[in-house]
C-alpha cells in the first residue's frame, strides 16, 4: 500500500467524524430555529395562512417532517416510511401544533441517528429517491439540510407576518 493510500485510510475515521458532527450540528441548529420561530405562535396562528396564497407556518413543518422521513428515513435508514407529500400541504385536519413539532423532532432524531452510523464508505453509497437527483448519501443529507434552510426562511417570513399585525395577527 502506498504511503498516500495509507494516510488516506488513517484519516477516514477523522473525516467521517467531522462530517457526522457538522451535519448533526446543522440539523440540531435548524430544528432549534424551527422551534424558536414556532414558539410565539398560537395554535390558530400556526395553521393560519397570512396570505390568500401560500402556506401556513405549520405546513412547512409537516413538509420537512415528511421530507426527512422519506429521503433519509425510508431511503437510508430503511424505516419503512411511506410519504404522502400532497397531504403535507393540504391536510384538512392537521395535527395540533405540539404534535406536529413532536413528529418533526422525531424525524430530526432519526436523521441524527442515521448520520452517526454512517461509515466512511457509506457516505458515497449510491442513492436514489423519487424527486431528487442526489447521487449518494452525502449529497442527500446535505440537500435535506439545505432544504430545511429554505423553509426556515419561509417560516421567518410567515412568523413575522403572523405576529406583527395588530388584532388577529394577519392581514
Amino acid at each position: 500500500m502506498s504511503a498516500l493510500a495509507h494516510n488516506a485510510i488513517e484519516t477516514m475515521p477523522e473525516l467521517n467524524e467531522t462530517i457526522a458532527s457538522v451535519f448533526s450540528d446543522r440539523y440540531l441548529q435548524n430544528a432549534k430555529r424551527v422551534h424558536d420561530l414556532a414558539a410565539p405562535l398560537t395554535e390558530a396562528q400556526f395553521w393560519q395562512k397570512p396570505f390568500p396564497y401560500g402556506n401556513s407556518f405549520g405546513h412547512p413543518v409537516l413538509h420537512l417532517t415528511g421530507n426527512l422521513n422519506y429521503y433519509i428515513g425510508a431511503q437510508i435508514a430503511k424505516t419503512g416510511y411511506v410519504r404522502d407529500r400532497p397531504r403535507e400541504f393540504t391536510d384538512p385536519a392537521p395535527l395540533q401544533k405540539a404534535e406536529a413539532l413532536i413528529r418533526f423532532d422525531e424525524a430530526i432524531a432519526m436523521v441524527l441517528r442515521t448520520i452517526r452510523v454512517q461509515s466512511p464508505a457509506e457516505w458515497s453509497t449510491e442513492y436514489s429517491g423519487s424527486g431528487t437527483d442526489a447521487k449518494n448519501r452525502l449529497e442527500i443529507v446535505m440537500t435535506c439540510a439545505a432544504h430545511m434552510q429554505l423553509h426556515i426562511g419561509q417560516m421567518i417570513y410567515l412568523g413575522y407576518e403572523l405576529t406583527s399585525q395588530p388584532g388577529t395577527g394577519s392581514r
